[in-house]
This record gives structure tokens, C-alpha cells and sequence, in this order.
């Protein structure tokens, strides 16, 4: 084993591109680790996770590229493949600030410009400062930067509701501004739905199906997975809503979030009611309308012709539930079927918080608890360990799980992993997954996903059992990755696709209740797969 630590003064990259770079470097034949990030104290302390010694004179103006390979060929490519995909970021032609040095603070170069917009990617513990130099010079921010303190999130928005401003996020993955995507972004047509979006993934799975009906967007302006919490109080979905409103191209308001705070749920509902511009509400939750059912009523809502989500059932599969009646949500009163337990459960994971929340409450509403690290109830929350019984569902992506890692969206190794361990459990008996296309996203997620799911098929087949895996895809015909090339990927590799999460989430339901309670294991491999050669990913 090759090992090697390399510590560069100065050297200043966003996380965004480090995200990206240690991805890149990770994929390198031979390399069993890779980390390329700035010396914060929690990626100095991941270094020494990885073995290394602690770095005594690395800050966080610092880069820190660690590899760990198979031998010293490989370790030299891993080097060579980091100080490429470095200078590869460097390469876009920079502002025109003339023969001058480049501006070293945001608010030095929002000066030196006409800038309409700051993007923040700097780490969580730095990004209030850089934020709040934007606000100050009269420019609305995209926080694209997550583990952003509520504190500093509540002040950055007071802050822009002072100026008559809009802080998008922190932890805004998705905005879309006059068809220029930022962050994580689906290749979407213009048109006439604007989305202000408490939520990346649930508005890029409302964007796709519209634009699957050939409905446009005027713009998606992000507003942060907290905007809507009683503690923030919804000061940029209200900004971002007065900013739609008053735009003439935009005819139809779209609010997407998850599960909001009361109170602050209602003061969105009341100030919408006052607003010129319809608002159609897509806000998650038990007995809520899902993202499907609402992006529907917004097609209609803009006079254009509803497509229906399209499908791509596993070979073994029945015959899919396309779609159903909205979910009712789970009571006290309702008594637990004792045959469900025999059955086995299911087990979603996902890279998307908002479409982890959808299916939760889809689930639940037919099979009863489902516990998770983001859970619809407070006592429906996961241990540390994530490790439980039952129904469960994991959103990769939640700050928690993405510190010092690339988000699950751009590096699924995570998850990857524990699709494996739910493979070697015999009371899971679906698999439910998401797949996220768009700019920033995996270049091609299913090549990565595809033989993990062949390989959980199989390591439960010689278990005597048959797993279905069920996968939602998000993403558009235009997305760089091919929306029809990655379904048949996944396909092809034994996953039943759809491209409606609702859809997938109720097709997962529908495995377990017609799986039969108390169901024995077969007699052969050869009775969960037709032949040898069926074998998920080829494998004999």
C-alpha cells in the first residue's frame, strides 16, 4: 500500500470543485482513498481518519490532497489525476478585472464588476462572512455552502429583508435564474412556471415532470432546506414570492418544500392568498398531495397537456402501479397488520432529502412507521447508527452524513455500501433508490448504481431470496446523461424505473404487500432467476 499526504499554502479551490476532484482522483484504478479539500479542522481530522499524521502547520487557506493506493504506479496516476482535474478548474477565463490582481474578498469583486449575483461555496463555517459581504454591497446570494449555523442563517435573512434582498439557502443546491442553472441543475426549457423551492431535489423532480409536458420555467429561485422552518420563519420563500410575482414572465408560482413548521407554513399560505400571480403549494407531508399529483395540477394550472410519467418495469416485476390515490397518513388508532412482519420491509435510499420525505409519506401511509434520519415524526428517528429494523429510509445527503464528503448526488460509495449490507439482510425485501441526473451530478450515476444492484440481486439470490430494487430517476431529456441511456442501465442491471418518485415509492408498497406473509425461502437460486445466464450483472 502507496500512501501520500501533500499539504499547498495558499492554494484556495471551493468545495464544489474539491468535491468534484476528489471524486475524480477516487475513481483512478488502484486508489483506495482520496481526499482533496481545503485544511479545515474537519477535513484535517478525516486526514487522520485515513492514517495519516496530523498536519502541524496546515489552516484552512490550505489544501490538502491525501491519496492512499494500491502501489506506487497507482499512487503516481492519483497525483497526476488531482493536479489535472486541479488546473482543469482553473482553466474557465476569469472576470474581466483587466491586467489588476483578482479580487481576494467577494465584496472586492462584486465592486470591481457589474455582478447581478454571488454564489457562495465556501465551507459552512465560512460562508456567513462571505455572504453577508454580498448583502452589503447590494447583491442577492446563493449560499450553495451547507453546516451554515441557523443562527447566521437567520441573520444573513434579516439582513436581506433589510436591503430588499433574497438569500437563497444556505444548503441551496438548485436555482435556476433566467435558464443560467446553479449548483445542481437539470437542463430545463423556458416557460412560465416560477418555483421557489424550500428543497434542491424536490424542485428538480417537479422541473423534470413538467418539462416531460412541455412546461417551462421562468426561474427556480432556491431558498434553503430551513427557510420554512418556524425558526427561520419563511423570509425568503415570502421574498422570493413577491420577486416571482412581479416578474411578467412568470404565470404560474410553484412553493415546493418539505415538511414546514406551522406557523411558518401558515404565514407562505396567507401571503400567497394576497398575491396577483396563482400559487399552486407542493408542501410534503402525511396525507399532502405528492410531487406527481401537484406537477400535474400545475401543467393544467398553465393550459399545457399532462404526460404521464413514464416506466420502466424489471423483467420479474408485476405489472407496476403507475399511479394511485394520494397516501392517508398513518393514525394512533390504526392497527398494525401482524402479517407485515413476515413479509419484510422496505428499505429506501436516498440521495435527495425531499424525495427521501415523499416516499416516507406514501410508505407509511400504507405500511405504518417508517423510521429515519429525517424522519415524518420526532419518534420515528433513527439511532447514530442508522442501524434498525423495520421500514427505513436514509437521506445520504443530510448535512450529518455529507461533512468532509461529497454529496451522495456526485459520490454514491456511501450508499453503495449499504445497499450491500440491505442485500445481506433477510427482512429487507425491497430496495427503493433515487437517481439524480443534471449539471453538477454524477456524469453516470447508473454505470456506478448498475452493478451495485446486480450484485445485491445476487447475494441475496444465493440467500434464497429474490430483492427487488425500485428506482426513481430524476432528470430530463436534455440532462447531460441521458435520461433514456441511464434507465436502461438500471434496467438492464434489474431495477424496476420510474421516473416519477411517488410512482417508484408506491411500486415498492405493492412488493411488500403481495410478497406472501410468512413467504419461505425457495428451493434454488434458480427459482428467483429464470436461468444461470440471468444472473444479475452476468455473473454465474
Amino acid at each position: 500500500m502507496s500512501r501520500d499526504l501533500d499539504i499547498r499554502s495558499g492554494v484556495y479551490h471551493d468545495s464544489v470543485t474539491l468535491m468534484q476532484v476528489s471524486r475524480t482522483v477516487g475513481d483512478e484504478p488502484g486508489v483506495s482513498a482520496a481526499l482533496v479539500a481545503m485544511a479545515t479542522q474537519l477535513n484535517v481530522d478525516l486526514v487522520v481518519g485515513m492514517g495519516f499524521e496530523p498536519p502541524a502547520d496546515a489552516g484552512p487557506n490550505d489544501l490538502l490532497i491525501a491519496l492512499e493506493a494500491s502501489d506506487d504506479d497507482a499512487l503516481a496516476r492519483a497525483r497526476a489525476a488531482a493536479d489535472a482535474a486541479l488546473a482543469a478548474s482553473r482553466t474557465a477565463p476569469p472576470s474581466d478585472f483587466g491586467s489588476e490582481p483578482r479580487p481576494r474578498t467577494v465584496g472586492a469583486a462584486i465592486a470591481r464588476s457589474d455582478a447581478t449575483i454571488a454564489f457562495v461555496s465556501t465551507p459552512g463555517a465560512h460562508a456567513f462572512g462571505d455572504a453577508m459581504d454580498a448583502l452589503t454591497k447590494g447583491v442577492p446570494v446563493i449560499v450553495f455552502s451547507d453546516n451554515v449555523p441557523l443562527t447566521q442563517e437567520v441573520r444573513l435573512k434579516e439582513e436581506a429583508s433589510r436591503r430588499g434582498l433574497l438569500v437563497m439557502g444556505p444548503d441551496c443546491g438548485t436555482a435556476v435564474i433566467g435558464g443560467v442553472g446553479f449548483g445542481f441543475a437539470n437542463v430545463v426549457r423556458p416557460g412560465p412556471v416560477g418555483v421557489v423551492a424550500a428543497s434542491g431535489t424536490g424542485a428538480q423532480h417537479l422541473m423534470s415532470l413538467l418539462d416531460a409536458s412541455d412546461v417551462g420555467i421562468s426561474h427556480c429561485l432556491g431558498v434553503g432546506g430551513r427557510d420554512m422552518s418556524d425558526e427561520v420563519g419563511a423570509v425568503s420563500t415570502l421574498a422570493a414570492m413577491d420577486a416571482l410575482a412581479s416578474d411578467p414572465a412568470t404565470e404560474v408560482i410553484v412553493v415546493v418544500g418539505k415538511p414546514p413548521g406551522p406557523r411558518a407554513a401558515e404565514r407562505v399560505r396567507s401571503h400567497a392568498a394576497a398575491q396577483s400571480t396563482p400559487v399552486v403549494f407542493a408542501l410534503l407531508g402525511e396525507g399532502e398531495p405528492d410531487l406527481t399529483e401537484t406537477a400535474r395540477s400545475v401543467v393544467d394550472a398553465a393550459g399545457a397537456t399532462w404526460s404521464e410519467p413514464r416506466s420502466w418495469p424489471a423483467s420479474t416485476a408485476p405489472e407496476p402501479l403507475l399511479e394511485g390515490p394520494a397516501p392517508h397518513a398513518p393514525t394512533a388508532e390504526r392497527p398494525e397488520d401482524p402479517a407485515s412482519r413476515s413479509r419484510g420491509f422496505v428499505r429506501g435510499l436516498f440521495s435527495g432529502g425531499t424525495l427521501c420525505d415523499e416516499a416516507m409519506a406514501i410508505v407509511s401511509g400504507e405500511l405504518g412507521e417508517v423510521r429515519s434520519n429525517i424522519p415524518l415524526r420526532p419518534e420515528w428517528a433513527l439511532d447514530a447508527d442508522h442501524d434498525v429494523g423495520g421500514h427505513v429510509m436514509i437521506d445520504f445527503g443530510d448535512d450529518a452524513l455529507t461533512l468532509g464528503r461529497p454529496h451522495p448526488m456526485i459520490d454514491g460509495s456511501l450508499r453503495a455500501e449499504r445497499i450491500l449490507a440491505e442485500a445481506g439482510d433477510p427482512t429487507c425485501s425491497v430496495l427503493l433508490l433515487d437517481v439524480v441526473l443534471g449539471h453538477g451530478a454524477h456524469p453516470d450515476p447508473a454505470a456506478e448504481l448498475g452493478p451495485v444492484i446486480g450484485e445485491a440481486q445476487l447475494t441475496a439470490a444465493r440467500d434464497g431470496r429474490e430483492l427487488p430494487v425500485v428506482v426513481s430517476l430524476v432528470g430530463t431529456a436534455g440532462d447531460p446523461q441521458d435520461l433514456d441511456r441511464q434507465a436502461k442501465t438500471l434496467n438492464d442491471a434489474g431495477a424496476a424505473v420510474y421516473v416519477s418518485n411517488a410512482a417508484a415509492a408506491r411500486e415498492a408498497v405493492r412488493r411488500v404487500a403481495d410478497r406472501p406473509a410468512g413467504q419461505g425461502p425457495p428451493d434454488s437460486v434458480t427459482d428467483v432467476l429464470d436461468t444461470d445466464d440471468d444472473l444479475p450483472g452476468g455473473e454465474e
